[in-house]
């Protein structure tokens, strides 16, 4: 049995507050293109394309809710997630280790 000194209570509490207080990193699923009708999205391969041009290598490609996820290395080899619009295919929020790098200005999603 752990004797509960102030010691360990207080490591106790700091550990829960950090826990309680960390904000998640956004899930794929929290992400909405809010891109209507998939007739009328572009090919995933143009979006290949389109990042290859940016000058990211792209690992995987794929949709996710109603938008492209792309995961690549970045011209400058940061790996990053980003999700992009499947209608347009602009570039909406990009990720590096759970943390946003870029959002476009005036995206909610």
């Amino acid at each position: 049995m752990i004797r509960k000194t102030p010691r360990t209570r207080l490591a106790a509490v700091v550990t829960a507050a950090a826990l309680l207080s960390a904000s998640p990193a956004l899930a794929d699923g929290d992400v909405r293109c809010n891109a209507g009708p998939k007739d009328k999205w572009q090919k995933i391969d143009k979006l290949k394309k389109q990042a290859w041009l940016e000058g990211w290598k792209v690992q995987k490609l794929q949709v996710e809710g109603d938008c492209y996820e792309v995961y690549a290395q970045t011209e400058n080899g940061m790996a990053v997630e980003a999700f992009f619009h499947p209608v347009t295919l602009e570039k909406l929020v990009v990720f590096r280790r759970g943390s946003e790098i870029y959002r476009k200005k005036g995206f909610t999603g």
